[in-house]
Parts: C-alpha cells; sequence; structure tokens
C-alpha cells in the first residue's frame, strides 16, 4: 500500500471523527441520549482522562501529561506507518496503523483543541463554538464520546455487555489493535 493511501485512510477517519463529535458537542445537551435501535444510542458524554475515564494524578501533571504523551505516541505511530510504507509491508499491518494513528490524532484534537473553541457543555445546554467563553486552556480539552451499545441488560435494568461509551477515533484503534491480533501473521510474516 503507498503512504498516498494510508493517509486517505487516516483523512477519512479523522473527518468522519471529527464531524460526529463536533455535530454531537453542538447539538446534543450533556447526558442527552437518542436511541437509534434498542442495543445503539447516541448519548452524549465528555471524557476528562483515558480510556474508561481514567486519569493521570494531578501531581504527575494531570491531562497536560496525558496531552503530551499522545502527541509522543502520535509521532512514533507516523513513523511506524512511514516505515512500514518505506519497508512495502503488509497491506494488514500498514491499515491497522493507519486506523491507530486516525484514532490517535482524532483524540488528540478533542484535547488540545475543544478546550480553545468551545463553551461547557451541561446536561440542559448545548454547547457553542466561542473565543470568548470557552471553558479551557490549550491542551485542557475534553474528548467527545457517543457511541453506547448496551447490547443485553438484565431485569433490574443494569448494562452486563458491553457498558462504554466511545467515539469513532476509540473504534478506529480498536479495529486497528484488532486486525493485528486476528491477522498478525499476514500483518507480520515471516521472511525466509
Amino acid at each position: 500500500m503507498s503512504l498516498k493511501k494510508a493517509y486517505l485512510i487516516v483523512i477519512a477517519v479523522l473527518l468522519i471523527d471529527q464531524i460526529s463529535k463536533i455535530y454531537v458537542k453542538t447539538h446534543f445537551m450533556l447526558e442527552e441520549s437518542v436511541s437509534v435501535f434498542s442495543w445503539f444510542k447516541i448519548q452524549f458524554i465528555e471524557n476528562e482522562g483515558m480510556a474508561w475515564g481514567a486519569k493521570i494524578p494531578h501531581w504527575l501533571g494531570g491531562k497536560l501529561t496525558l496531552t503530551l504523551f499522545r502527541i509522543v505516541a502520535v509521532g512514533g505511530i507516523g513513523w511506524w506507518l512511514w516505515d512500514s510504507v518505506k519497508k512495502n509491508q503488509s497491506i494488514y499491518l500498514i491499515t491497522s496503523i493507519a486506523l491507530i494513528l486516525a484514532g490517535a490524532f482524532g483524540n488528540i484534537i478533542d484535547s488540545v483543541f475543544y478546550g480553545l473553541i468551545f463553551d461547557h457543555s451541561f446536561p440542559g445546554k448545548v454547547a457553542v463554538f466561542t473565543t470568548e467563553r470557552h471553558y479551557g486552556k490549550l491542551f485542557e480539552g475534553k474528548v467527545v464520546d457517543m457511541l453506547y451499545f448496551p447490547i443485553y441488560r438484565n431485569s433490574e435494568g443494569h448494562t452486563y455487555f458491553f457498558n462504554a461509551i466511545f467515539n469513532i477515533a476509540d473504534a478506529a484503534i480498536s479495529v486497528g489493535v484488532g486486525i493485528l491480533i486476528v491477522f498478525n501473521k499476514k500483518a507480520f510474516p515471516k521472511h525466509s
């Protein structure tokens, strides 16, 4: 696969991710939920930290440390993509890396810029673009999550299967990693 095709994957995922996040952020109130199917909802939440809402302690730099780590990681993943294309690696590997890069970069955009371009989201209030009443500083944005698949619920209504709420960027990372796991031998063929 050429670098141009790999970049097209990255750009396509980034566009879908950012369009969906901006739409939800500017059309949904925080914690608002819309049922698409009984097993799929669009539910707007914001994530200040890592996966499942985990945070880096304030004494370790908190959100700034996480965002800077993400930027360094994206640089490394970008180099890995370039090197893999240069070495004519497997299409499985290159596609996986492109998806992981796009997902990581999509969440970085939220973390770096959303605090500067949006006001606060609240239950009962939709956020708007602003340069005057923004909710954070550079590197202090919250990641927008909205995809929720409560596939199975018990009789008390507690979700037992797949209770996470995520976004397109998270899905791209998961699919990229999934391809590497499922197609490991094709992604990393042994050369004689």
